[in-house]
C-alpha cells in the first residue's frame, strides 16, 4: 500500500499559499492576484505519483471577518484543519509572528494531537540580506512546537520538491481517495468562473476587486463550428464599481474577456466564445440569499 492524505495549506491572506498549491501540481489551479482574499474556497489539488496520493486544500485566508462572505470563508479555512493528516502555516518575512499569524496559531491543533505541523517561511528571495531569515527559523521554535521550519520561495522549483519530499516523509498510508487521473475536485463551471475573476483582480481598481462575483448563466454547444459558447455575470456591490468595470466605452469589461477567453481555451483545449455582463448586485457579501444564489453559501 502507498501514502495518503490531506495537506491544507494555511496563511493569512498574501502569503502565496495558492502560488504553492500551483507549484505542487505544475498546473495553474488556483487563481493567484496581489490583492487579499483572493481565493474564497477551499480548493483540493490532487498529486498523485504511483501508488501515492496527497490531497492539498488551498485556504481562503485566515484572517478576522468582516461581512458574512468573510465569516463563511474563516469557517471553511477552519473546516480544513478538521479534515487534514499534515499542516502548512505559511508566512512570509513581511507579516511573520504578527497578530493574524498568532490568530491561526491559536486554530492550530496541540501536539500529540497526531496532525503534522510545518512552518513554511515563504518569498525569501526577497529577504535581503539571507541573514535576516534566521531569526525568523528561531523565533518559529518558541512560536509554536512545529515539526518542521523551512523557509523557500514558492517561485523556486527546486525549494517546491524540497517541501514535497517533507511532506512524503510525514504522509501516513493509505489508499488512493482520488481517480489518479484527477486533478482538482472542482468542476469547469467552478474553475471558468475563478479565471474570469482572476482577470477582473488583475485590472480592476482597488475598491472593486472585494466586491466581485463570477456567475456562469449558460453553456452551449454551437456543433457547426465547434464552438462552446459561455455566457457569464460578474456582480459588484455598486454601481461605481460597475463603471470601473465596464471602462470607457466597455474597453475594460472586453480586455477582461478577451484575456479569460484565451486562458479558458487553454484550460479545456478548445474553442470558446465568451460573452459577459456586468451588473450590480447590492451588498451581495452581507445578504445570506445572495451568498446562496452566486454559489458562496448552501
Amino acid at each position: 500500500m502507498g501514502k495518503s492524505g490531506f495537506v491544507a495549506i494555511l496563511g493569512q491572506p498574501n502569503v502565496g499559499k495558492s502560488t504553492i498549491l500551483n507549484g505542487f501540481l505544475k498546473e495553474k489551479l488556483a487563481i493567484i492576484s496581489p490583492k487579499p482574499e483572493t481565493t474564497r474556497d477551499n480548493i483540493r489539488g490532487i498529486l498523485t505519483e504511483g501508488e501515492d496520493q496527497i490531497i492539498f486544500v488551498d485556504t481562503p485566508g485566515v484572517h478576522k471577518p468582516h461581512d458574512l462572505l468573510g465569516k463563511i470563508m474563516l469557517s471553511r479555512a477552519e473546516s480544513s484543519l478538521m479534515e487534514s493528516d499534515i499542516l502548512l502555516f505559511v508566512t512570509e518575512k513581511k507579516y511573520a509572528f504578527n497578530k493574524d499569524d498568532e490568530n491561526i496559531r491559536t486554530r492550530l491543533p496541540l501536539p500529540p494531537e497526531g496532525k503534522k505541523v510545518i512552518f513554511v517561511i515563504n518569498k525569501v528571495d526577497k529577504v535581503r540580506p539571507k541573514e535576516l531569515i534566521l531569526p525568523l527559523i528561531e523565533k518559529a521554535k518558541d512560536f509554536y512546537p512545529f515539526n518542521d521550519v523551512l523557509p523557500m520561495s514558492a517561485l523556486n522549483a527546486k525549494d517546491i520538491e524540497r517541501l514535497l519530499k517533507l511532506i512524503k516523509s510525514y504522509l501516513p498510508e493509505g489508499p488512493l481517495l482520488y481517480p489518479e487521473d484527477q486533478l482538482t475536485d472542482k468542476d469547469d463551471y467552478f474553475l471558468v468562473q475563478e479565471i474570469i475573476r482572476e482577470k477582473v483582480l488583475t485590472h480592476t481598481f482597488r475598491e472593486v476587486p472585494h466586491s466581485v462575483a463570477v456567475v456562469i448563466d449558460e453553456v452551449k454547444e454551437e456543433g457547426a463550428k465547434n464552438t462552446l459558447k459561455i455566457y457569464a455575470t460578474i456582480y459588484v456591490e455598486r454601481a461605481s464599481q460597475k463603471s470601473i468595470l465596464v471602462g470607457k466605452g466597455g474597453q475594460m469589461l472586453k480586455k477582461i474577456g478577451e484575456e479569460a477567453r484565451l486562458d479558458i481555451e487553454k484550460m479545456l483545449s478548445r474553442k470558446i466564445y465568451l460573452n459577459l455582463w456586468a451588473k450590480v448586485y447590492n451588498k451581495w457579501k452581507k445578504d445570506p440569499n445572495a451568498l446562496r444564489e452566486l454559489g458562496y453559501a448552501d
